[in-house]
């Protein structure tokens, strides 16, 4: 995405983690380790997936492992690895996620998928707050489109099962994000957006991302309030910061409005439009 380092400040990421699956090379002392995860994941194999922090005091309590602070978070640094490069699997550890809101207004499926995705496949919206969703969901859910928070823009796991499911489609999806301008919510975006992509790309799918808000041409634009980064944050961000709370409700509503109406077939719209107010006439006949 070409707005990447705009987003950034024109600052220069001098160093970012693997994305997607990535090959690695463990230490003999990491390896014993990960066959001890493995025993427990084949142990447990009928409650899969598992928590990290289940993982850890099984091992804590089975495998003689360290029960630390630091010997926890060294676990899960090692398990993220080790899942990039397929040598635990993937779908086996759950991480926490977000909140997702998908609406239910179409007779079918079919319907839903001809009227959103007829000129620019899978549309979906992806807040950094998940406190906003809902009232996202008032403008996106009218049109089909599924609003999920960025709970999960950490999580390894949520990341590779929303790629599998945006690779099952033949067409390309696009995710419409909303975050804070700071170094935080862009290193957050740039290391969700580079993640699903290549797991996308790696399972034959195509995704993309689309910055709607809040960029640096909205901070000047609507002369929003900014503040410098915090001297104690030393991710790769030059400029000021702004919220995206910062952005009047109805401003927001209407960057998105405007962004989703110009990727959907209209026509389709009002089709599918015109086929749910009989479905619904015809199920209030039945039941009266």
């Amino acid at each position: 995405m070409d707005s990447i380092s705009e987003l950034f400040g024109g600052a220069e990421r001098t160093r970012t983690r693997p994305r997607g699956f990535a090959s690695w090379s463990p230490r003999q002392e990491t390896l014993g380790l990960l066959a001890r995860v493995n025993a427990v994941l084949g142990e447990y194999q009928d409650h899969l997936p598992l928590t990290l922090r289940q993982i850890f005091y099984r091992l804590v309590g089975a495998h003689g492992y360290e029960k630390t602070e630091q010997a926890y978070a060294r676990l899960g640094e090692h398990l993220v690895r080790a899942r990039r490069a397929r040598l635990v699997p993937m779908e086996a550890i759950r991480d926490d996620g977000g909140t997702t809101i998908t609406p239910n207004m179409w007779a079918n499926g079919e319907e839903y998928f001809a009227a959103v995705r007829a000129q620019a496949g899978e549309l979906m919206l992806t807040p950094e707050a998940a406190g906003m969703a809902p009232q996202l969901a008032r403008v996106a859910s009218p049109f089909g489109i599924t609003v999920m928070s960025s709970g999960g823009f950490e999580s390894l796991t949520e990341k590779y099962q929303f790629a599998e499911e945006l690779a099952k489609d033949d067409r390309p999806a696009e995710i419409l994000s909303i975050g804070d301008h700071d170094p935080s919510g862009v290193s957050m975006f740039a290391a969700y957006l580079e993640d699903v992509e290549a797991f996308t790309r790696d399972l034959g799918g195509d995704a993309t991302f689309t910055r709607l808000a809040v960029t640096p041409e909205q901070v000047r634009e609507f002369n929003l309030p900014t503040a410098p980064p915090k001297p104690t944050d030393r991710r790769a961000f030059s400029g000021e910061t702004c919220q995206a709370e910062a952005l009047a409700p109805d401003v927001l509503a209407g960057i998105l409005r405007d962004a989703i109406e110009a990727r959907i077939d209209r026509r389709a719209f009002e089709r599918v439009l015109r086929r749910e107010r009989a479905v619904r006439r015809e199920l209030m006949e039945k039941l009266s």
